[in-house]
């Protein structure tokens, strides 16, 4: 058989391979590619939240933020339940920076009672701990309002002592 013969049988014989082998109409129809050709039910009215969230904060100035708690035994007391939960773990037992975690930190974490810290007002503090400053992780997802709140008023007790 000539070369050029050989080239012209072989060309036929893949193309014929090539044609048979690729049926495009069972591959459009395929579900793997029209997975999401369905429409999208309609979800009830109340199952999309629209409200809540962090938007509102990272909308808002840290100036005109508010602590909404009372100054009280009881809202410190709450503060120092959630810094037990959230906070301990890198500022330490002693709001010191000196946590567990916060010890593999280079720099460490902030000292809570120091005056650096202390100067800062509520709304900054509850803007930072919310949205996250520097290496401090974002926690508006994590901890409550209510909990941010009452954290920064533990806080506060804590430069007094």
């Amino acid at each position: 058989m000539k070369p050029a013969s050989f080239c012209i049988v072989a060309l036929v014989m893949g193309m014929a391979f090539l044609v048979e082998g690729c049926n495009y109409a069972r591959m459009y129809d395929d579900e793997a590619v029209n997975t999401y050709q369905g429409a999208v039910q309609k979800e009830p009215a109340g199952t999309v939240p629209v409200a809540g969230g962090s938007l509102w904060l990272k909308q808002a100035s840290p100036d005109d933020l508010h602590n909404p708690l009372p100054p009280s035994q009881e809202t410190i007391n709450a503060g120092e339940r959630a810094y037990g939960y959230y906070c301990i773990q890198c500022h330490g037992p002693e709001a010191n920076g000196d946590g567990t975690v916060g010890q593999s930190f280079a720099p460490l974490p902030a000292d809570l009672r120091s005056p650096a810290v202390q100067k800062q007002g509520d709304g900054v503090l509850f803007y930072r701990i919310g949205l996250g400053y520097k290496r401090h992780p974002p926690l508006a997802s994590t901890v409550t309002a209510e909990d941010r709140w009452a954290v920064i008023a533990y806080m506060r007790s804590l430069a007094e002592k």
